[in-house]
């Protein structure tokens, strides 16, 4: 039954997606011929027929690189944007290979702008198309269809993680029927769910509750009994996976990799990677050109104000590190008297520090002292948003001093940060702030990103606690 539903599901996938890119190359033809919006057309109208010609062409290379990677795996346990980015990259590597195809094996040269609108089109469309499919899917799940029904082999973090998480989405359509445990004690559950036997009574709790998948998730005390576990049931018709009891090491994220088919995991893996990186550095390249042309004569009044109320540069250029390890020069208007630590070290500012120039004490407090590491993060070496950078001699000492210091490196350093908005910055505790630096490196989002923006114009540079 669940073959047949997945079948199913998956020729409905695989029908939109050859409508879609069929559609939109026939579209194509018509937005760049007919209704030219940018381009006008000057060498004359190319024959419809020639265009359409090429629909077969378009829908059997789709599909085969489609089929080819994996687009149309099931994907319930997946995130919509994971599917989303795999579904994109298809596209275009079909779509590359369909430019290559049509311009080297063909004396007739397509128009480009045809291609371009193509292109453009089908991955609107077909990222439209697909999760309207899926939030229909889930739809049809949480009134209790196209169900999955799954059995959890052991007790550990992973099998209470897991358990909650199919118990809280419904819309996976997947049931958990029980748990199979090392010691099958009567009245026992794990998350609210029966433990039904032990790993011995697996092959026939199997038959007997009608399980379509099987989630093997022992603790490190039960690793022994992997090997008869899997023999046990290497007959029964049920798709199997095992879920490594990694669950205590993972602080940041958790991504599975095949090399040759061997799986590999990664442990403590950053969110910011791929497309995501790429869309993050262009949002900072955007919006820190943005804030240095307009903040332009801000930095003119205040580098005047600089060089008129003390002795020395206007800028500051002060080591930190930042991503993965990395150290860079990260700019501010000079805000303490030259050679400040000449005497006492590196140490933090504090309240009333007399190494302030006239104007500096207005300028930290006011944060304005920070704004020209917009041009850090036009360089690339910080984003906007980020943990806060911090020098390398601090950073020797708090790594000994506090767990997962170091993992706030997996991202760039920012301006601003979940940590400061929430006024962790400046002499507060240091856990505090690594506690939020760490949430924001789980969950970052554009949509937290933005947020963080907003709260940090919305509250303003003033803080009680920068002196």
């Amino acid at each position: 039954m669940l073959k047949r539903y997945h079948h199913m599901v998956g020729g409905v996938f695989r029908v939109v997606d050859t409508s879609v890119v069929a559609t939109s190359w026939l579209a194509a033809w018509w937005i760049r011929f007919k209704m030219p919006v940018v381009i006008p057309v000057t060498k004359g109208l190319p024959a419809f027929s020639t265009y359409a010609a090429l629909t077969p062409l378009v829908v059997f290379l789709w599909m085969i690189v489609f089929q080819n990677m994996q687009v149309y795996q099931s994907r319930r346990m997946v995130r919509r944007t994971h599917e989303v980015q795999a579904l994109l990259r298809a596209h275009f590597v079909a779509l590359l290979l369909f430019i290559s195809i049509t311009y080297l094996f063909s004396e007739y040269r397509y128009s480009r702008g045809v291609m371009i609108w193509f292109g453009s089109i089908s991955a609107l469309a077909l990222v439209i198309f697909r999760l309207v499919l899926r939030n229909s899917l889930r739809a049809v799940r949480r009134r209790g269809y196209n169900l999955r029904y799954v059995m959890i082999v052991g007790e550990s973090g992973a099998t209470e993680t897991l358990i909650r998480h199919l118990l809280r989405f419904p819309e996976l359509g997947i049931r958990p029927r029980g748990v199979v445990a090392q010691s099958a004690l009567p009245a026992r559950e794990v998350a609210g769910v029966p433990i039904l036997g032990s790993f011995q009574d697996l092959p026939h709790l199997i038959r007997q509750y009608q399980v379509d998948q099987v989630i093997v998730a022992l603790p490190h005390k039960d690793a022994h009994a992997l090997d008869s576990i899997l023999r046990s049931i290497k007959d029964e018709m049920v798709e199997l996976q095992l879920v490594p009891d990694v669950h205590e090491y993972v602080t940041l994220g958790c991504e599975v990799e095949e090399i040759e088919g061997l799986p590999m995991v990664r442990l403590n893996d950053s969110p910011l990677g791929g497309w995501m990186a790429i869309g993050k550095r262009l949002m900072d390249i955007g919006l820190s050109a943005v804030a240095l042309t307009l903040l332009s004569p801000v930095y003119l009044v205040l580098s005047i104000a600089v060089r008129l109320t003390s002795r020395g540069p206007i800028f500051y250029g002060q080591e930190r590190m930042g991503l993965d390890g990395r150290t860079f020069k990260m700019w501010k208007f000079r805000s303490m008297k030259v050679d400040a630590e000449k005497e006492t070290g590196a140490v933090w500012a504090k309240a009333g520090d007399d190494r302030r120039t006239p104007i500096g004490a207005l300028l930290r407090s006011t944060s304005l002292d920070e704004i020209p590491q917009f041009w850090n993060v036009f360089t690339g070496d910080m984003s906007l948003v980020g943990p806060r950078p911090e020098r390398p001699v601090f950073v020797h000492q708090f790594k000994r001093e506090i767990p997962h210091y170091m993992l706030r490196h997996k991202v760039k350093a920012g301006i601003t940060g979940w940590a400061q908005v929430n006024g962790w910055r400046g002499d507060t505790s240091l856990e505090k702030r690594i506690e939020c630096d760490l949430y924001y490196i789980r969950n970052w989002s554009f949509i937290l990103d933005m947020k963080i923006l907003f709260l940090t114009i919305w509250k303003g540079f003033v803080n009680k606690n920068a002196y």
